[in-house]
């Protein structure tokens, strides 16, 4: 999730500063809720950037992953040995190897995007079902070139590609790592909001959402 005065800037000619940042605080509510009402993940985070870290997407995404999988060690009793064999100080014995590397296999971490408002429980489910046939799982954007969501197992399989055509980068990186995956296509992941006619969109398939629009100036 961006800062919220640069969030949304596409629609800057259609909505005021302080209607985008509702805008952008209401679906990320939405997300957080739909995950954690999902009852399927162990911690749900927020990742957003910080105006005192001067770093893009993509690495602040790694560092937060990699801050992920140790929480999840400490969490199951694994720390130490995760991290011997993340960080390589010490000298580590095959068995530690093996503990840390199950821990991994074991380990599944899902990024999606903070603007979803048509995100449903269901639409979780059936993304984590096709984790059972695949390392990494796509969903789309609309235009089928960015990526909403993405689904490791283990977590940076491949390391993150968001920006203009990273769904095809994805792939392509799946492919040189020789890692499997699969593309989902699903309609309510699709629709992520950046334009005045996504928002159009989104009033004539959801009541709930229903008047957005209609506050663009």
């Amino acid at each position: 999730m961006k800062e919220l005065a640069l969030a949304k800037s596409r629609l800057a000619a259609h909505l005021s500063q302080d209607q985008r940042a509702r805008l952008v605080l209401d679906m990320l509510q939405h997300v957080v809720l739909t995950l954690n009402d999902s009852e399927i993940f162990e911690q749900v985070y927020v990742v957003s950037a910080d105006p005192g870290v001067r770093q893009g997407h993509n690495p602040a995404l790694q560092a937060a992953a990699l801050t992920i999988i140790e929480r999840a060690a400490w969490r199951h009793g694994a720390y130490s040995t995760w991290s011997r064999f993340h960080t390589q100080r010490m000298p580590t014995q095959d068995q530690s190897k093996q503990n840390a590397s199950a821990l991994l296999e074991d380990l599944g971490l899902l990024t999606i995007s903070a603007d979803l408002p048509l995100l449903t429980q269901a639409d979780i489910y059936a993304l984590i079902a096709q984790a059972e046939h695949a390392q990494i799982v796509l969903a789309g954007s609309s235009d089928s070139t960015g990526t909403n969501a993405i689904l490791m197992r283990p977590p940076a399989v491949v390391p993150y590609l968001f920006g203009p055509n990273s769904l095809p980068a994805y792939v392509q990186a799946a492919k040189q790592r020789q890692v499997s995956y699969t593309l989902v296509e699903n309609a309510n992941l699709a629709l992520d909001i950046d334009t005045i006619d996504d928002l159009r969109t989104l009033e004539q398939r959801s009541r709930a959402w229903s008047g957005m629009a209609s506050l663009a100036i």
